[in-house]
């Protein structure tokens, strides 16, 4: 990634030790340089103000003020792109959707996990998160809920939807509106292993459609959503007239486990023109020639505006190879994908 000035970062976490600590850390990077520091989001704040930081990185628990609050009141007035550190909690979700662009897990001493790994994950994502768009946070976006009937003679139709960073909260602007009777859907999120079941757990709480964390085996149909699990990549198969799932450990792809690619190669293979293939918002250039292989094979493909994306990288790639067939802003996407399933 190449920056004409440094990504100028402000640590705010109530530990004196861990801010110091990532501060050291994150600083080794040539293109990161910390300006400030701060125990809490009273500091915090004068300290946005004082030395306009590129980056935030916050811990969701601290004392006064927890970081989800400080995001719902600091992101309406002064939206920054924050990176949130956080514990194994639902709560990041809760940050997600008051604005964070992206998060690392804290390690867990108790299992030997050290912080090495965590300041090498933070200075990708802090990089990532210095070209991402949070503008819009700062004035109300209303999204219409659909009301719209799915044909029901396209029963066997997988729709797949690919993102990472900002993808969170896109899926959930996509997916909530789902009727009960749409198509299977199978998804992959870049996302750490544990996270991605209560990510599903919490779409299962508020769609209409059941959603849950793939398991191998599960079979794609009407009105359920799988998601990919953390740390395994998700191939479908086909049994007959029925497609399943399999979920299967391996190497990272495009430095990515799951990988949208290897499900979107395997919907191209397996599935063909019953697809509908979809990338989000998100870094790199994951999913982008599986889509381009999904659209050869006879899919409808869609992608992701650079408007509407919090990072328009994913979807650009996509783009420019000619993997996309339609490209709609992220309130569109769910009227697109029924429109495809309604056309005769």
């Amino acid at each position: 990634m190449l920056n004409r000035k440094k990504v100028r970062v402000l640590i705010v976490d109530d530990s004196l030790l861990f801010r110091e600590t990532l501060a050291r850390g994150i600083s080794a990077d040539p293109v990161i340089e910390v300006v400030g520091t701060a125990s809490d989001p009273f500091m915090a704040r004068d300290k946005i103000l004082q030395y306009e930081p590129d980056v935030m990185t916050l811990d969701v628990e601290m004392p006064r003020m927890n970081g989800i609050e400080f995001l719902r009141r600091l992101m309406p007035q002064y939206p920054i792109p924050v990176v949130m550190i956080s514990g194994y909690s639902e709560n990041v979700f809760e940050a997600l959707n008051a604005g964070a662009v992206d998060f690392v897990a804290k390690p867990n001493m108790v299992k030997g996990q050290g912080l090495e790994s965590l300041i090498n994950e933070l200075i990708v994502k802090i990089k990532i998160a210095s070209t991402a768009k949070v503008g819009h946070w700062k004035k109300e976006t209303v999204l219409n809920q659909s009301t719209a009937i799915v044909n029901t003679g396209v029963s066997d139709r997988i729709i797949a939807i690919g993102a990472s960073t900002g993808g969170t909260e896109a899926i959930y602007q996509v997916i909530k509106s789902f009727p009960r009777e749409m198509p299977g859907t199978v998804i992959v999120q870049h996302m750490p292993a544990g996270f991605t079941n209560m990510y599903a757990e919490r779409l299962n709480k508020t769609c209409a459609v059941e959603v849950k964390e793939a398991r191998t085996g599960d079979q794609i149909k009407a009105g359920l959503v799988l998601i990919a699990p953390g740390d395994y990549h998700m191939k479908i198969k086909r049994n007959g007239s029925a497609y399943t799932v399999e979920c299967l450990a391996g190497n990272k792809v495009n430095g990515h486990c799951p990988s949208v690619d290897v499900l979107f190669n395997s919907l191209a293979d397996k599935a063909g023109s019953k697809s509908i293939g979809i990338i989000l918002t998100g870094m790199g250039h994951d999913g982008a020639k599986g889509l381009l292989e999904m659209r050869q094979k006879g899919a409808k493909t869609i992608g992701q505006d650079e408007e509407s994306c919090i990072v328009y990288g994913m979807p650009k790639v996509a783009f420019d190879i000619g993997a996309v067939e339609k490209q709609v802003s992220l309130e569109r996407i769910a009227q697109t994908i029924y429109s495809l399933l309604n056309y005769k």
